[in-house]
């Protein structure tokens, strides 16, 4: 029987929020910076302050406006894209050995110690095991990155006794 610990929903929410944010925020100066130029925008007082009643010079604040949302949507895509790459990231505890993310593989009779002071107050313990070079790695796994990370633990905790 294999414990999994998928990727944490709390750090995919936070990023579907700053995706979010950086949309919205790219809208709102998209607006002021080009279409507050019309009569009709709801704006025209913030294009008469910051181009108009300037001499016919954007301000600083105009120039940021007009400037800053191509690299907000750009940020958007990025952390989009890193949400992409993230979600299917997990933690496998099965009966030999512990998996992270598919690609880093633990053996239990590898681990040398576990500290798992931190665990209940502030989520997080760290592993301690001898790679293949016969090198000692501390490898720290936190409940901000993955959920369900209490099973694990006494799994590991099980067979490591």
């Amino acid at each position: 029987m294999a414990i999994e610990a998928p990727i944490s929903r709390h750090k995919k929410n936070n990023l579907k929020i700053y995706i979010a944010v950086c949309l919205v925020a790219s809208a709102i100066f998209a607006y002021d910076g080009y279409l507050s130029k019309y009569k009709w925008s709801k704006r025209h007082d913030f294009y008469k302050k910051h181009f108009i009643d300037n001499g016919g010079k954007p301000t600083s604040t105009m120039n940021f406006n007009r400037k800053s949302p191509p690299f907000l949507i750009g940020a958007a895509v990025l952390l989009a894209g890193y949400l992409l790459a993230i979600r299917n990231r997990r933690i496998i505890a099965d009966q030999n050995e512990l998996v992270i993310n598919g690609n880093e593989k633990i053996a239990y009779d590898s681990i040398q110690r576990i500290d798992k002071t931190h665990f209940k107050s502030k989520g997080f313990f760290i592993l301690t095991y001898k790679n293949g070079n016969d090198r000692e790695v501390n490898r720290k796994l936190s409940d901000r990155t993955y959920d369900n990370l209490a099973p694990i633990l006494d799994h590991l905790v099980a067979k490591i006794s």
